[in-house]
C-alpha cells in the first residue's frame, strides 16, 4: 500500500480493524473482507477528503455498500457450494475481530451465528450486524446505508427475528452464552474430549456429548468431508473417533480460540471448532477447504495465542 498522503494513511489504519470486522461479519470471509478492505483503501486514497468530516464513518459506509455488493454474487456462488458451508475461521485471541469481553460479543462472531445471517437478506444482514456487532443508532444506519430511519428498525426486527427462529431450530434458546468463560476450564475439557476421541474410547466420548451433538464438516468438494451433519451423541462419536485416528495420527494439534470459541488446529490441514454447553460438547464444527484456512495459516506464522507446543 503506497500513500500519496501520510496524513490520509493514518487516519485509514486508525479505522482499518471496525473495516475488517465489519467485512468480515458481513460476508463470513476473511479473504473477501481484506479485498474490501483494500477497495475502500482506493476510494479513500482518491477522494478529496475536505468535505471529510468524520473520516471513520466514510469509510463505514463505503466498506458497508461494497460488501452489499459482494453478497449478491456470494449468494450465488454458496448455493452451488458443495456440502455444508461454513465461514473462514479467524484466530481472535488477539483481537482480529476487535474486543471479545463478554459473552455477547464472543458470540456475535462465532460460526454458529455467522451460519444464520446468511438467512438474511443482504440489507437486513447489513443492518443486523452494524446494531448488533458495533452498537450504531438506527439513524446512523440509516445514514451508512441510504435508508430510512423506519425502514432501518423494520429491517433490524425483521433479521433479528430470523435469527432467533435459527436458533430455534437449532436447539438453542437465545440469548445464551455458549463459551465457557474460564479459558483453563474450557482448554481442559477440549483436552479430554481430544483424547477420548484420538484413542478411540467410544463410552468416554459419548458421556462429553449433549444428546443432540452436531458435526458439521465444511470441505468445498476440494477434501474429503462428510456432505451432510451427523447429528446425535453415538454417530458423532464414532465418526469423531474414526476421523482423528484416520487423519489426525502424527499430526500435531494445537487449541486456540477460533471466532471467540475454542478449537482444535490439527496440522495444518483442518480446525475442529469445539460448541461448549454446561460442560458437555454440543457441536463440532470442522474446516478442512484449503481455500478457507489460508487466512487462519498466515495467522498462525507470527501469533503467539497458542496454548502451547501441542500434544
Amino acid at each position: 500500500m503506497i500513500a500519496q498522503d501520510p496524513a490520509a494513511l493514518a487516519d485509514f489504519e486508525e479505522h482499518r480493524p471496525r473495516m475488517f470486522g465489519i467485512a468480515y461479519r458481513m460476508l463470513g470471509s476473511a479473504a473477501e473482507a481484506q479485498d474490501t478492505v483494500q477497495d475502500a483503501w482506493l476510494r479513500w486514497s482518491s477522494a478529496g477528503r475536505e468535505g471529510i468530516e468524520h473520516p471513520g464513518a466514510w469509510l463505514a459506509k463505503v466498506v458497508a455498500h461494497l460488501c452489499l455488493n459482494r453478497l449478491a454474487s456470494a449468494r450465488a456462488r454458496r448455493e452451488e457450494y458443495v456440502g455444508p458451508w461454513l465461514p473462514e475461521p479467524v484466530l481472535t485471541g488477539g483481537g482480529a475481530l476487535g474486543p471479545l469481553e463478554s459473552a455477547e460479543q464472543r458470540d456475535g462472531v462465532s460460526m454458529a451465528l455467522l451460519v444464520l445471517l446468511e438467512r438474511l437478506t443482504p440489507v437486513e444482514r447489513a443492518v443486523y450486524v452494524l446494531r448488533e456487532a458495533f452498537a450504531y443508532g438506527h439513524r446512523e444506519i440509516a445514514g451508512l446505508l441510504d435508508l430510512t430511519e423506519p425502514n432501518c428498525r423494520q429491517l433490524y426486527r425483521r433479521a433479528a427475528g430470523r435469527v432467533e427462529a435459527g436458533r430455534a431450530e437449532a436447539g438453542a434458546a437465545a440469548p445464551r452464552p455458549r463459551f465457557e468463560p474460564d479459558a483453563a476450564r474450557w482448554q481442559g475439557l477440549v483436552e479430554t474430549f481430544l483424547a477420548a476421541a484420538r484413542e478411540g474410547d467410544l463410552a468416554r466420548l459419548e458421556s462429553m456429548l449433549t444428546a443432540d451433538v452436531r458435526y458439521v464438516a465444511d470441505g468445498g468438494g476440494i477434501v474429503s468431508a462428510a456432505r451432510r451433519p451427523i447429528q446425535g451423541r453415538e454417530k458423532v462419536a464414532r465418526f469423531l473417533a474414526g476421523a482423528l485416528r484416520r487423519y489426525g495420527a502424527g499430526r500435531p494439534v494445537r487449541l486456540a480460540e477460533v471466532n471467540g470459541e475454542p478449537a482444535l488446529l490439527v496440522g495444518g490441514g483442518a480446525v475442529l471448532q469445539v460448541e461448549l454447553e454446561d460442560g458437555l460438547v454440543r457441536g463440532v464444527r470442522s474446516v478442512v477447504n484449503p481455500e478457507k484456512l489460508e487466512f487462519l495459516q498466515r495467522q498462525l506464522s507470527h501469533s503467539r495465542g497458542l496454548s502451547g507446543p501441542g500434544w
